[in-house]
């Protein structure tokens, strides 16, 4: 498969046979900056073949935008198969009532302790009996009036311990904390029950635009999400952060444009991360809860289809890239496309799943990508499962 690119090279691969041109997490050598790379793997079926290995999540919920922190939409629940499918009926139907022309409704619901949970497409909370339909209380960030426009959410995320539990959603740049049993906000998070996304950038926080449009994933009492930012200048950086589930402080940022002294510094203008943007992680986080693991896939550099203004590499744009959740400490990344003109961002969080490799079964991150290909590397080392080779193209 090849690609256009500027009149600079760009990169053909195939996953083919050779060897590992280049470590993972590291420069491929001969390759100029102002390359762009397109890594494309060889990939046989990667679906959880040979003997499925014991799940350590549940599955018996949907507490989890991806059914799970693994991000593979899998339930253990087995009341419905493929015997009686074709005689399922509608239980029940819910009106959000607050649709209108040109609205959309991508929420994925959740479920947990006998309650749904969803947005509505004016971005109303709303907690539902999951059994009956029946609603037991809504919450609106914007009050009456509803947001300004269309606004666009992916769905919620769920966080207990003992007898709290919480429900959490970004609208606009605010993130609420809600009482996940009365949509009332938790006035002990943040200020008055809501975080300020804009702050911690050491930027201009009047001047960044930013939400979360995809829920994060969550970790023991860590709250650590991605972002929405705009495609082009200005343009907030895609910090991964991670936010304290009961107060709301922030207790860790990973640059995605890196500061100086960072690893990756070096593939970006001088003091690129004042003022360029992107690099954001918009498509969902992944997480392996026994390792303590997440998961980011990250998006093209703000402008996504213009470069003149980012010399470089541009680490830690359209990568994947796994970090410690405790801390953000980065493990590994791979870069799937170097210095991106085209928007191929990494489209979709990783699917964590347990493949059988040359006789072995090893616990695997699948990024799928913009192009249709799949990479598949082993969680804690980031080792390609499958060959991928580097090679310049005009």
């Amino acid at each position: 498969m090849r690609l256009r690119n500027t009149p600079r090279h760009g990169a053909w691969a195939r996953g083919e046979g050779g060897k590992f041109p280049c470590s993972w997490g590291a420069a491929p050598g001969p390759v100029r900056l102002l390359s762009r790379l397109v890594l494309l793997p060889l990939v046989a079926a990667v679906a959880a073949a040979g003997q499925r290995a014991p799940l350590r999540y549940p599955y018996r919920d949907w507490k989890h935008h991806g059914g799970g922190p693994e991000s593979i939409r899998y339930s253990a629940l087995d009341q419905i198969h493929r015997g009686n499918v074709h005689r399922l009926q509608v239980a029940w139907t819910h009106d959000t009532r607050d649709a209108f022309p040109g609205s959309e409704m991508q929420c994925n619901p959740i479920v947990a302790q006998g309650l749904l949970y969803a947005t509505t497409p004016k971005l109303r909370v709303i907690a539902l009996d999951a059994a009956t339909g029946e609603l037991r209380w809504s919450f609106s960030p914007f009050g009456t009036s509803g947001p300004p426009g269309g606004v666009r959410n992916r769905g919620l995320m769920y966080w207990e311990s003992g007898q709290e539990a919480r429900v959490f959603v970004a609208a606009r740049h605010h993130l609420y904390a809600l009482d996940a049993r009365t949509g009332r906000p938790v006035e002990s998070f943040g200020e008055s029950g809501r975080v300020d996304l804009r702050n911690g950038f050491e930027r201009d926080p009047e001047k960044i635009v930013i939400t979360v449009s995809t829920p994060g994933v969550v970790y023991k009492d860590l709250l650590i999400l991605g972002s929405l930012v705009s495609e082009g200048l200005p343009s907030a950086p895609g910090d991964i952060r991670a936010f304290d589930a009961r107060t709301g402080k922030l207790r860790w940022s990973f640059h995605t444009i890196p500061h100086p002294g960072e690893f990756g510094y070096d593939t970006w203008p001088r003091d690129g991360w004042k003022y360029l943007g992107g690099a954001n992680s918009w498509a969902g986080l992944s997480l392996d809860e026994a390792r303590g693991l997440v998961f980011a896939p990250t998006g093209s550099a703000a402008f996504d289809f213009y470069g003149a203004n980012r010399a470089g590499d541009n680490l830690f744009a359209n990568s994947l890239i796994a970090l410690k959740a405790d801390t953000g400490e980065r493990l590994w990344h791979f870069q799937a496309v170097r210095h991106d003109v085209w928007d191929r961002d990494l489209p979709a969080a990783p699917n964590l799943v347990t493949v059988r490799r040359r006789g072995r079964a090893v616990d695997a991150v699948a990024q799928i990508t913009k192009s249709g290909h799949v990479f598949v590397f082993e969680r804690e080392t980031g080792k390609p499962l499958f060959p991928i080779e580097y090679r310049a193209v005009p």
